[in-house]
């Protein structure tokens, strides 16, 4: 395994995740200053993952067959990045009028959904089964990096200047990508998808649906599951410790970080330990750390003891998060990375519609606090899922070192 390319190829993901912690910690206090109520934030902050929906599974499936001199992903992140860039640095200037600013997101939502499952679909075009729960723990290891350095100097940043982080953010995701440009080189030769695997999202769920092993239905639906639990709580953590913990926004997103760091640091250990004991086992540990963080978080109000919380569940989220892609692969089948890659990206976007929209009410009727309780019950059902599912027949088997 070529670890240094591995990190190469995480740029992309370093650059989407440096955009995405700004987006949901300090646009949700922008949207509340214009006076509107926690269950129509939740909406807008659903927005990416109604046009996710439809056009990253489209996208997936198009750049399987997209083949330019560039190759197959690159002429979607050359399209997509540039624009949500431009649109994302729009957002804090614009912030005092609700029509625009609600257009600046819809354009950094369009902009990102064009080039994300290009950009994660090289997991699959890179690395062969044996490899990629660890190289997707230094692509996510890459993604916790940008996330914590956005969550940290977007902070620090948003206390000097509003649009600090919205600029600096864009700047540095652009850079990562142009490094994926210059530096991955596409496969020349894949596997071509059968005629069924290009028939669109709705006849690929159908089909998904329809196969006598229920393997694919039950990956997908924990993956919603535990979506809708964790995307709740990243949308309104902000608004709850502001409005629970008293303390404000640039010092509510930094906390964050802490979870973030946690992640890193166990996104490589994450990926041999799938390796050694299995996929399905590992993420059953991760979900189990989450539901008893979320439980204790609960019945916190000291920040510093919620710190430590955080940091318990950044390490558990880490054993879900690198090893959900390359399970949904071990499922999918190698002729299909771009489809099953859209159709992952489908569920965690139908998640994070869900999740905030249902949170969003749910804190208008009970208050802030019971965030922790909604985001543990559906990290509770995808457990359940995931008991369902039989650990796929490609999973590979411990090697020799």
């Amino acid at each position: 395994m070529n670890w240094r390319y591995t990190f190469t190829v995480g740029f992309g993901f370093f650059g989407i995740s440096i955009i995405w912690p700004i987006f949901n910690s300090l646009i949700p206090p922008m949207l509340e200053d214009l006076g509107l109520a926690a269950t129509v934030i939740g909406f807008i902050l659903t927005w990416d993952n109604i046009i996710n929906m439809f056009v990253q599974p489209w996208v997936g499936e198009r750049s399987d067959r997209t083949w330019t001199r560039f190759g197959r992903r690159k002429p979607w992140l050359m399209l997509g990045a540039p624009m949500a860039a431009l649109f994302f640095i729009l957002v804090p200037f614009v912030r005092e009028n609700f029509l625009l600013i609600a257009l600046a997101i819809l354009g950094t939502n369009i902009g990102m959904a064009l080039f994300r499952s290009p950009t994660i679909a090289y997991l699959g075009d890179l690395f062969p089964a044996e490899q990629r729960s660890k190289a997707n723990g230094v692509i996510n290891l890459m993604g916790g990096l940008g996330a914590a350095i956005a969550l940290f100097a977007g902070g620090a940043l948003y206390k000097i200047g509003v649009p600090l982080p919205f600029i600096v953010g864009a700047g540095v995701m652009l850079l990562a990508i142009i490094v994926v440009l210059l530096a991955v080189r596409e496969p020349a030769q894949v596997e071509s998808a059968p005629a069924e695997a290009q028939a669109g999202l709705i006849a690929n769920l159908r089909e998904v649906y329809r196969q006598d092993d229920r393997s694919g239905v039950m990956i997908l639906l924990a993956i919603f599951l535990w979506f809708v639990g964790w995307n709740a709580m990243e949308a309104f953590f902000t608004l709850y410790a502001r409005n629970v913990l008293e303390i404000d926004e640039g010092s509510a997103t930094q906390m964050l970080t802490i979870f973030a760091a946690t992640l890193i640091l166990f996104a490589i250990p994450s990926g041999f330990i799938a390796t050694r004991f299995g996929r399905r086992r590992t993420i059953l540990v991760g979900l189990s750390g989450m539901l008893l963080g979320l439980l204790i978080g609960f019945g916190v109000r000291s920040a510093g003891v919620l710190l430590v919380v955080l940091a318990f569940m950044g390490a558990f989220w880490a054993l879900v998060n690198i090893n959900s892609l390359p399970i949904v692969y071990d499922v999918g089948g190698e002729a299909r990375i771009g489809t099953y890659t859209g159709l992952y990206y489908f569920a965690s976007s139908l998640a994070a519609i869900s999740g905030p929209i249902l949170a969003g009410a749910l804190i208008d009727v009970a208050g802030h606090a019971a965030i922790w309780l909604f985001s543990a019950v559906f990290i509770g059902l995808a457990m359940m899922a995931m008991l369902a599912l039989r650990e796929p027949e490609t999973m590979p088997k411990q090697v020799p070192a």
